[in-house]
């Protein structure tokens, strides 16, 4: 099945061999004699690559060279930095084929999606390109006479990066194309479930880096599981842990880097919602919440989850919802017919099945039913059918993410109530309503309105640009990253007084004299 689609002549291109080396300050690869862990497509099964994890001996290594790199590429200038990642997006053009068909074979996503992975690493390195002419600071005017305030922005250091299966390449690129036009040099550390995705960015920007005479440690990579995370987490010449993942492991690291009084951007759980009101164009909410709900099979962290419906057109959605479903075609993800591929390992598949009966347990119910897919086309076992339930916003189970195409109906009467259910569970991510209601839609983007880092009129709740800040409040734990102003996330801001003048008048008008 594999080289129906051309996976082998894409790995060889990607640089991806049987067994890899995971431990990596640039085009340099450490051999940490250590055991390698196996990626296996959730798409036939098959073994794709090995890839050896990295341990401390490796890491202090990268470390070490991290440290030197970034004594020299803090004193590059920004635009030169610019320059340098412009490069790095014109080649991630030449193998976004490649490439997205790597991370949709290795994650299990539509080969579609996968491409657009890719089209969002050459975006956030477009959008990095003109910021890196754009690090602006701020004056101000001084109390005192003959005195000029300023202040700017300077690199910060190394910046590690924890980055999550379901998007294996386009999260790492948010943060180091900002982090490196800011003078900053990235560690990495990708899902141990999806490393070969990891290893073939590796290689594309080594040799932009190598081009440009820039030393080893600007693009580091580590593999391994959460123990290898814990080595960033604990490590106090980290001053910055960006981490994307459940909300579990994202207090975890939390919790490290504060005790080190360090930084963390944190980009964690959703458990996102789409208001359908009466008012709403169904057509457009059916196709919002269709995708939003089964795209990535459910493995978005900004998926749809829940759809609060009005009494009034709950039937008619419910309705036009089941017969949208029955139309999904389910398969190999590298086969553009299919619109939905599997979820990524057996552990998804269990945690699916698990959400399924709990649901029933609580009283949800079954509108569309689930179930694990089997036979020919199926046999990797990750393949799983997407699902919709009427519950309560209160149940259990709904109140908890699952990373699953399981869809919740829950209905509503008023606005006021629907969005205090869109706001009435532990994650503040991304959110919509459906409506062509001007009152309604203001409403919901009002201060007494969504609660979310993201919040969308007739659009569903997956799908974010680049161009805007990226990241939720509460449990998804307040991060931004991409767009916007994101990038001073990466600096460290410093205040400057200057004194012109031939006196040294103190602020506040304090006296001093001897």
């Amino acid at each position: 099945m594999t080289d129906q689609y051309g996976i082998q002549a894409s790995l060889k291109r990607l640089g991806i061999n049987e067994t890899n080396l995971g431990s990596s300050t640039g085009s340099t690869w450490i051999d940490s004699k250590e055991d390698f862990i196996s990626s296996f497509s959730p798409a036939d099964g098959k073994l794709i690559g090995k890839v050896q994890t990295t341990n401390q001996e490796a890491y202090e290594q990268i470390i070490s060279q991290a440290q030197i790199a970034f004594e020299t590429w803090r004193k590059v200038p920004a635009p030169h930095r610019g320059e340098i990642v412009r490069e790095i997006g014109n080649a991630l053009r030449e193998v976004k084929a490649d490439l997205g068909k790597l991370v949709s074979y290795e994650m299990g996503k539509s080969y579609q999606e996968g491409l657009g992975e890719v089209q969002e690493m050459i975006d956030i390195c477009d959008f990095a390109v003109g910021l890196s002419r754009q690090l602006y600071g701020l004056t101000m005017h001084s109390e005192r006479p003959g005195h000029r305030m300023y202040e700017q922005w300077h690199a910060l250091g190394i910046v590690g990066i924890i980055s999550a299966f379901n998007f294996p390449v386009a999260v790492w690129s948010w943060n180091t194309a900002l982090a490196w036009v800011c003078g900053d040099v990235c560690v990495w550390k990708p899902s141990e479930k999806a490393p070969l995705s990891g290893i073939a960015c590796q290689h594309i920007v080594a040799e932009i880096f190598k081009k440009h005479n820039m030393p080893e440690g600007i693009s580091s990579l580590i593999v391994g599981d959460y123990k290898v995370g814990e080595m960033l987490s604990h490590d106090p010449r980290v001053p910055l842990v960006s981490a994307t993942g459940s909300t579990r492991m994202g207090k975890l690291v939390g919790q490290a880097v504060g005790a080190r009084l360090g930084r963390s951007l944190l980009e964690l759980g959703g458990n996102n919602a789409i208001i359908i009101t009466p008012q709403a164009d169904l057509d457009m909410a059916i196709r919002g919440a269709l995708f939003g709900a089964v795209g990535t099979a459910g493995q978005r962290c900004t998926s749809t989850r829940r759809l609060i419906i009005h009494e009034d057109v709950f039937d008619e959605v419910s309705k036009r919802l089941a017969s949208a479903y029955s139309k999904l075609v389910i398969g190999n993800p590298l086969d553009e017919k299919n619109h939905v591929g599997p979820v990524i390992d057996q552990d998804a598949v269990k945690m699916y099945q698990e959400a399924i009966q709990k649901a029933e347990a609580e009283g949800a119910k079954v509108i569309v039913p689930g179930g694990v897919l089997s036979g020919a086309g199926y046999e990797s076992g990750c393949y799983v059918k997407p699902c919709i339930y009427e519950a309560e916003n209160h149940y259990e189970i709904v109140q908890h993410e699952t990373f699953a195409p399981i869809l919740y109906l829950i209905r509503y009467k008023t606005l006021e109530e629907a969005i205090t259910l869109q706001n009435g569970v532990p994650q503040g991510l991304s959110s919509a309503i459906m409506t062509t209601n001007m009152r309604e839609a203001e409403a919901f983007l009002s201060v007494a309105g969504s609660d979310c880092g993201i919040a969308n009129v007739n659009i569903g709740t997956s799908g974010a640009e680049i161009g805007g800040a990226f990241g939720g409040e509460k449990e998804t734990g307040g991060g931004r990253e991409s767009g916007s102003d994101a990038w001073k996330a990466y600096m460290r801001r410093q205040t400057n007084t200057i004194n012109y003048s031939s006196e040294l008048p103190l602020a506040q008008g304090i006296k001093f004299d001897i």
